[in-house]
């Protein structure tokens, strides 16, 4: 009876994964309304809607608005609309044939009913991705508090391209994996130093390349030697399947997958305006951690990065260890158990917590960095160190400010004296 079940499980994990193969052809990136339909009717389901298999549109139509409205997306125009997108991509629907390529590239499909699907993607709700094609020797994707995103210009200085090849190294012999976007400038040399330390410092994987086409398809042609190695070392991954040209869209999409992954996305260098500051956006709408390497004042390649700064949008750091640090105290603060992390909130104000938040768990930090981490005034961050410190959440060492580790006991019944 129990190997009947077990087959019938097995049987049906095929199935939704070759249903969500074929949603990943007929569907673009973030596509919320085809999204919308896929969490109302679950993949297969949607998959026959879309072919016409299914007639109840009225019903269906009803229950995508209400996750669309829940969502606080824009109005849209219906499912007709939707569907004269859909429909005209049938024709050329073999899932089984794109599962088969990647099974041949050495990769595989990762869907959300698998076991390692990645938590960090929980983040994006409803614009999470249908799946994800994976190609490489390392077929796991570590934690998101693992994972730092290394991101920045594709016109990079000779500044730019050492400091982010050092950054990268130094990460990866942390035991971080370093993500990026594949591109020229940048991403290619955070990529180049993970790679280049990889084989003397073991690693559970040293990178990662979210890439905006198909994992079949090395681009930039450019970086075509530079791809393959990643395939052959580490890890490739698209949302979109094999055979799937690069376009502007898609990797505009392809930044908020890399923002989603990571604990820390550095911005190394950047334009005023740049794909980079888009991956920044993604990151400060999922509460992610950015930071900013700065540059010369003389240089266009860094005024991106002095933008965020000057913005407080991100922290400041000038190598690995400040990466580091950022991402030690956002991985346990990840871990920290619900019930324990609410307890140690209760009867906070909205700037305590926000405080709290910035705080490091190890290592000391001036006052000056807690405001462009909180985003908080100079006074409003004394005092409320002040507050925090007589609630036994934070305290003075060696002339900087650390948030003290706290157990639930004793926390839950904790009011504030004020």
């Amino acid at each position: 009876m129990n190997s009947m079940n077990h087959g019938k499980s097995i049987a049906a994990q095929t199935t939704v994964r070759c249903a969500r193969a074929a949603l990943t052809r007929l569907m673009e990136p973030a596509d919320l309304p085809g999204l919308a339909l896929i969490r109302a009717l679950g993949p297969e389901r949607a998959l026959d809607f879309i072919a016409g298999k299914d007639a109840s549109h009225a019903a269906v139509e009803q229950q995508v608005t209400a996750i669309l409205n829940e969502a606080g997306t824009e109005r849209w125009t219906g499912l007709a609309e939707a569907l004269g997108r859909w429909r005209p991509r049938l024709a050329d629907l073999a899932p089984e044939r794109d599962l088969g390529t990647v099974k041949r590239l050495g990769g595989r499909l990762l869907v959300p009913e698998d076991a390692d699907w990645p938590r960090g993607f929980d983040g994006l709700e409803l614009q999470a991705p249908i799946a994800l094609w994976c190609r490489g020797s390392k077929q796991s994707i570590p934690a998101q508090g693992k994972c730092i995103a290394v991101v920045g210009s594709r016109d990079s200085t000779s500044y730019g391209a050492n400091v982010t090849a050092e950054i990268a190294g130094s990460l990866v012999q942390r035991g971080f994996t370093v993500v990026s976007g594949g591109a020229y400038g940048i991403d290619a040399q955070a990529h180049r130093g993970a790679l280049g330390v990889a084989m003397a410092v073991p690693n559970e994987l040293p990178t990662l390349a979210v890439m905006a086409g198909g994992v079949d398809r090395f681009y930039p042609s450019g970086n075509e030697e530079l791809l393959r190695t990643i395939a052959e070392q580490a890890l490739l991954v698209a949302e979109v399947p094999p055979g799937t040209n690069p376009t502007r869209y898609r990797f505009l999409q392809r930044n908020r997958l890399i923002a989603a992954l990571c604990s820390v996305t550095v911005v190394v260098e950047a334009r005023w305006r740049s794909g980079a500051l888009n991956t920044a956006h993604h990151c400060e709408g999922l509460s992610r951690v950015v930071a900013a390497v700065p540059g010369s004042v003389y240089s266009a390649n860094s005024a991106g990065c002095h933008r965020l700064l000057k913005e407080g949008s991100a922290v400041c750091v000038t190598d690995a260890a400040d990466i580091a640090e950022l991402a030690g105290a956002m991985g346990e603060h990840l871990a920290v158990e619900p019930q324990v992390q609410a307890a140690l909130y209760d009867g906070l104000g909205t700037a305590d917590l926000l405080l709290m938040d910035a705080l490091p768990l190890r290592t000391a930090t001036s006052v000056e960095k807690l405001c462009v981490v909180a985003g908080l005034s100079a006074a409003t961050v004394l005092s409320g160190l002040g507050r925090l410190e007589a609630l036994g959440l934070a305290e003075r060492r060696g002339g900087g400010w650390l948030r003290r580790s706290q157990g639930l006991e004793g926390q839950a019944s904790m009011t504030t004296p004020w």
